[in-house]
């Protein structure tokens, strides 16, 4: 058993069972739910490739006249209904291998793909794009307004499949980490990056245990913090059979930081006159999320954005290496029934997120064996299908979740770990971009 004190979040954030549980499978699963997850993700990897067509629609609007002349148009509409009917079927073909229902999956995900297509559309505004509020924000906001004022039905709830959306997404998120654009990122970015992830790592881990924060939950924040926010966070609540509901928690927390952070710093870099490449490699180490880097970097000069890009992917590119590296930490010192199990190969598979091999798999396929055309002609609709995948997820976390249960008195302690690791990331990150690029 775990100590009292890490119960505490548990009882009111935490649901029984994990990141992997099958609770809600109603016949024996053909495949592990990992396994599905690699074989569904490197199968739509090789639709694309083959040429297949899933076109991806267009979300961008300014006014509700571009709606109709846009969004609505029958051109886009047609690519809406054909990526809809596309991961429909995948989605079929994922509760037939992990043993769910047929019957409620194909009946609750044209909703669940509504909800999600209505939190993409919102995103899409230019006003929102300006303010860089992602989906997943809207897509969890929807969720928790509808699972905290209607009782779902339990053919609906156990029709979900958050864990499954978001393995999916994550192996597809391996097509975009290229080997050789390693390269490009330059030594000092690589340099500043590795020194920056493993030093916030290990201070936002010993803050949560100072503040007796427990395992899951501090892997997910010191993760979060140090190495590229949301897709972090996902990766090591796979990695560590998290609790999707904490999840929930840091990614809210993620994003919300993410705002001011990114209004906030360029004004303190321009008050205190640091230089374009300074402020570039101080804003893509420490703001956590992508599209917040590259609005704030807009926001104080080109020099700025190339240098807070570069630094910004050299640190996405940690993201495999640090998912490794934490599902073999969890392995050898999880605990089960009270004692450590001993950390023999074949624990260590047995434990091992299948879904990382998917992941190295499709980076390793993108990096060596595809021409840079073919990489171009299939990473747009890749892109989008991958954020389709975690914007689903985050939908089903919202449906799932009570928001009494995010923000409450006992989730003050994982606030200001949180938080107080942001800081500690914010100077150390200005310290080595100081060193490394004054």
């Amino acid at each position: 058993m775990k100590e009292s004190h890490d119960n505490e979040f548990e009882s009111t954030v935490a649901k029984p069972g994990n990141m992997s549980s099958n609770d809600n499978t109603l016949a024996r699963p053909l495949f592990h739910e990992d396994w599905v997850a690699v074989i569904l993700g490197l199968a739509i990897i090789c639709v694309f490739l083959a040429g297949g067509v899933v076109p991806a629609p267009a979300f961008g609007w300014s006014s509700w006249s571009d709606v109709g002349e846009r969004i609505l148009s029958p051109t886009n509409g047609s690519s809406i209904v054909l990526q809809f009917l596309f991961v429909y079927i995948v989605a079929a073909l994922a509760a037939v291998l992990t043993g769910k229902k047929l019957r409620s999956v194909l009946m609750a995900f044209p909703i669940l793909f509504l909800l999600t297509t209505i939190a993409i559309f919102f995103a899409g505004n230019s006003t929102v794009n300006s303010l860089n509020l992602e989906a997943v924000i809207f897509s969890l906001a929807i969720g928790l307004a509808i699972g905290n004022t209607i009782t779902l039905p339990k053919w609906f709830s156990d029709a979900l499949s958050t864990e499954m959306y978001v393995k999916i997404g994550l192996v597809l998120l391996g097509t975009g980490v290229i080997f050789t654009d390693i390269l490009k990122a330059g030594s000092l970015g690589l340099l500043q990056a590795l020194v920056v992830v493993v030093s916030v790592w290990y201070f936002a881990y010993w803050i949560c245990k100072k503040l007796k924060i427990d395992e899951e939950l501090s892997m997910m924040i010191s993760s979060a913090v140090s190495i590229c926010g949301v897709s972090a966070a996902i990766a090591t609540a796979g990695a560590i059979h998290g609790d999707n509901k904490k999840l929930s928690y840091v990614i809210s927390l993620v994003l919300i930081t993410a705002i001011p952070m990114m209004i906030v710093m360029p004004w303190m870099a321009n008050k205190f006159g640091f230089s374009q490449e300074v402020t570039g490699a101080w804003l893509g180490g420490s703001i956590d999320t992508t599209g917040a880097v590259v609005a704030s970097g807009t926001l104080v000069g080109e020099t700025a954005l190339k240098i807070s890009t570069i630094v910004k992917f050299s640190q996405n590119v940690l993201l495999g290496i640090a998912a490794f590296g934490i599902s073999i930490y969890w392995t050898y010192t999880r605990k089960d029934r009270g004692a450590i199990q001993k950390p023999t190969l074949s624990v260590i598979w047995e434990r091992f997120p299948k879904f990382i091999l998917g992941f190295m798999a499709a980076s390793l396929i993108f990096s060596f064996l595809l021409s840079p055309e073919k990489v171009s002609a299939v990473k747009g609709g890749l892109k989008s299908m991958q954020t389709l995948w975690f914007v689903l997820a985050f939908t089903s976390i919202g449906l799932e979740t009570r928001f009494r249960d995010l923000f409450n008195s006992t989730t003050q302690r994982p606030l200001y770990a949180f938080l107080t690791a942001q800081l500690f990331n914010i100077v150390v990150t200005l310290i080595v971009a100081m060193l490394l690029f004054g």
